[in-house]
């Protein structure tokens, strides 16, 4: 459970930071475009960010998968069903 615990705040973290890494590429690719920069120049900066943006969305997806994971090792060793959980909170 450690494990997971661990897996999930890792995988969080890093989607996050990925994502907003990812759209502060885009901005800059942005700026570029509009100062009038080389076509080259903007492109592969905007489809850098593109490809993290993604990638960070998928790793913070991954994250969701391992929550719910852990939430429901919880709650089986607690001993109550996934239903008796979630009228008690």
């Amino acid at each position: 459970m450690k494990q997971l615990k661990r897996n999930w705040l890792l995988s969080a973290s890093i989607g996050l930071t990925l994502v907003g890494l990812g759209l502060s590429l885009m901005g800059e690719a942005l700026i570029r475009k509009y100062e009038d920069a080389d076509f080259t120049n903007w492109f592969w900066l905007g489809t850098l960010a593109l490809v993290v943006v993604n990638s960070g969305l998928a790793v913070f997806g991954k994250a969701v998968t391992l929550r719910v994971r852990l939430d429901r090792l919880h709650v089986n060793n607690a001993g109550q069903t996934p239903k008796e959980s979630s009228q008690t909170t």
